[in-house]
C-alpha cells in the first residue's frame, strides 16, 4: 500500500482546500516580515504549485505527474476554484502552460558583515489572498470529496498513488457541527485506489506562538488543547510509512510512528513543512 511511483501512466492528484474567511486578515510574521494569514497562505500555495511544476519538468517538458485542484471557501458560504478559468481540476502540464500574473516578494536576508538587505524575488501568482466572511468548511470538503471520488473512479487511476488533500484553515467551520465535519472527512478518507485510501491532512494555522502546538501527532501525543484540536485529529488520516522519514526529520529525533496528518496552532513555517512532506515524499519516475 502507498508504494506506487508517480508516472505519466500512474499520476496522482493533489487537492488544496483553503480558508479565505475574514479571520485570515489577521497579521502574522512570516519570512521575517508582517503579512496577513491570507497573504502567507497564498505565498505558500503559489510556491507549492511552482514546485510541483518543477518536479514534473523533464528535458521533454512538463510531464503529467499530477492533477491539481485548489478550492477556496469564504464569504457567504461560498466555495469556488482558485485555479485559472475556475476549473476544478487541471493537470500540472496545463498549469505550467498558463500565464499567471508575476508578482514580486521582498525577502530579507543577512549579508556577510551582519547587516540586513532586501531582495525582490519574482514569482508566479496563481492564487490571490482572500479574507472575507464565513468559514464554509463542510461544503468545501464536500466539493473536495466529489472531486476525489470522480478522480478515483476513473479507470486510468485505478492503480495510482491515491489523492492527497490538504485543508488549510485558521478556525472552525461555520456551516456544520462537529459530527457533520467528521462525517464528510470520513467520506473523503474512505475513497481509494488499489494503492491506498485518500489522505486527508488538516492544517490549522495560528497567528503566533501558542502554548500548545500539535504537529503530526503520534498516538502517545494524543492530548489536545481544546475540542477543535480533537475534531481535527479525528478528521485526519493516519500517515503511511512512506512519509515517516520526512515526518521524523520535521519533528526531531526520538519520535515514533504512526503519525496523524494534522497540525493545530501551526505556524506558517510548519505549514510549509506539512505541504512539502505531502508533495515531495513520494517518488516520481
Amino acid at each position: 500500500m502507498y508504494t506506487q511511483s508517480i508516472t505519466r501512466t500512474h499520476r496522482t492528484a493533489i487537492i488544496l482546500a483553503i480558508d479565505g474567511s475574514g479571520s485570515m486578515a489577521e497579521k502574522i510574521r512570516f519570512r521575517n516580515r508582517q503579512m496577513t494569514k491570507a497573504e502567507a497562505v497564498a505565498t505558500i500555495t503559489n510556491g507549492m504549485l511552482f514546485e510541483l511544476i518543477e518536479r514534473a519538468r523533464r528535458s521533454d517538458g512538463v510531464r503529467d505527474y499530477y492533477d491539481i485542484a485548489v478550492i477556496g471557501y469564504s464569504g457567504d458560504d461560498e466555495v469556488y476554484s482558485l485555479l485559472p478559468g475556475g476549473r476544478e481540476l487541471i493537470s500540472v502540464a496545463e498549469l505550467a502552460a498558463g500565464e499567471p500574473p508575476i508578482k514580486t516578494e521582498v525577502i530579507e536576508y543577512r549579508l556577510p558583515d551582519g547587516s540586513i538587505s532586501l531582495r525582490e524575488i519574482p514569482y508566479p501568482a496563481w492564487v490571490e489572498p482572500e479574507a472575507a466572511g464565513q468559514t464554509p468548511m463542510c461544503e468545501a470538503l464536500r466539493r473536495v470529496r466529489d472531486i476525489a471520488a470522480a478522480w478515483c473512479a476513473d479507470p486510468a487511476h485505478a492503480e495510482s498513488f491515491p489523492p492527497m488533500v490538504f485543508n488549510i484553515t485558521d478556525g472552525e467551520a461555520t456551516d456544520c457541527d462537529d459530527a457533520e465535519l467528521r462525517a464528510v472527512a470520513g467520506q473523503i478518507k474512505s475513497l481509494r485506489t488499489a494503492d491506498g485510501n485518500v489522505l486527508l491532512v488538516n492544517i490549522h494555522i495560528a497567528a503566533g506562538d501558542t502554548p500548545h502546538t500539535v504537529f503530526f501527532p503520534s498516538a502517545e501525543e494524543a492530548s489536545y488543547p481544546n475540542r477543535y484540536a480533537e475534531v481535527l485529529y479525528d478528521c485526519s488520516s493516519p500517515m503511511p510509512e512512506v512519509f515517516n522519514e520526512a515526518i521524523r526529520e520535521a519533528k526531531g529525533p526520538g519520535v515514533l510512528p504512526p503519525f496523524r496528518g494534522m497540525s493545530f496552532n501551526a505556524s506558517a513555517e510548519e505549514l510549509i513543512t506539512m505541504l512539502n512532506i505531502g508533495s515531495i515524499s513520494v517518488k516520481t519516475e
